[in-house]
């Protein structure tokens, strides 16, 4: 177990599983704030510096991957997908080739470089786009082993990795599985369904909540798509209500992927949401960000709260 930022987890595990030589990586320089320049100092032969030309390393990756090799295209989300969506969608997810997209410093937990840095719509592309699978891990461990579960992924993927540290939640016993949630704590009173960085507010939330005599059960949803239908469908109806916690925009992203599963299923509970409010934010440190649009750990109690008032 280890406190650390996403992205320090990924540039690791990176360079850990290099010896698989099919693994390249590449970057669009900004190679030493993704931690992938710890892959190209190991192995300078398979890491690909493309410069500030996302959407030419993008159109690389697709080639690669035709080549049978599994290129990680690495960049601040802002750029990796604000630059390439054309190519995403045509040379990655309808040529379906085995480029996974990793994209860093997402939400508004990257703060200080201000709001035209601050992804928060991203989920929302991706989980649009056909063939695309979406995961966002929520410490260490589960980056580590959501890196290796994307070597092992036939397909195009999205990576979504932070820049703060964050800490430790998971321990060796973890097993992350593409497509799974898992729960984090046992509650009885409500449900939170909660993906990365939002997993750690929404455990000081609980925190304050247990205090008075609220206890909620807490699910880190690390795959936004395909996304954990079986484990909605059996802790929502138990619970009779639920909130949801991410940090984007509140269309497109975690509270509509739960919101679409229990439509399907015809399942009406009070449900809240914790979001960003479909607006932009400004330039601040992330958690001062999180305290004036919606996100820490107070807005969670708060709105747990509100929604446990409508049960």
């Amino acid at each position: 177990m280890k406190d650390a930022a996403t992205r320090d987890a990924y540039g690791e595990t990176l360079m850990d599983i290099g010896s698989n030589t099919d693994i390249v990586v590449l970057d669009s320089g900004v190679s030493d704030s993704t931690r992938t320049k710890k892959f190209g100092q190991k192995f300078p032969k398979r890491f690909f510096n493309m410069g500030i030309a996302e959407a030419d390393m993008v159109c690389t990756a697709a080639g690669l991957a035709t080549t049978g090799k599994i290129p990680f295209a690495t960049s601040f989300a802002c750029f990796l997908l604000g630059r390439t969506m054309d190519q995403v969608l045509v040379s990655v997810a309808y040529s379906n080739t085995n480029v996974k997209l990793v994209g860093t410093h997402c939400g508004l937990a990257v703060g200080e470089d201000g709001p035209s840095a601050q992804m928060i719509v991203d989920i929302a592309y991706t989980r649009a786009i056909p063939n695309m699978i979406v995961v966002q891990p929520a410490d260490w461990v589960e980056t580590a082993q959501a890196t290796q579960a994307l070597v092992d992924h036939e397909g195009p993927a999205y990576f979504r990795l932070g820049r703060p540290k964050v800490k430790a939640i998971f321990d060796s016993s973890y097993k992350f599985e593409i497509g799974k949630g898992r729960v984090v704590k046992q509650g009885s009173d409500l449900v939170i369904f909660a993906t990365g960085s939002m997993v750690q507010e929404s455990l000081v939330a609980m925190e304050e909540l247990a205090k008075e005599n609220i206890n909620v059960t807490l699910v880190n949803i690390s795959t936004l798509k395909p996304i954990d239908r079986d484990i909605i469908l059996e802790l929502v109806p138990c619970h009779g209500a639920l909130v949801t916690a991410e940090d984007h925009n509140i269309i497109g992203g975690l509270g509509d992927a739960v919101g679409e599963v229990l439509l399907d299923n015809q399942i009406a509970v009070p449900f809240g949401r914790v979001a960003v409010k479909d607006q932009f934010a400004e330039t601040g440190t992330g958690p001062q960000l999180y305290e004036k649009y919606g996100l820490s750990h107070n807005h969670i109690v708060k709105t747990v709260k509100d929604t446990l008032n409508k049960k």
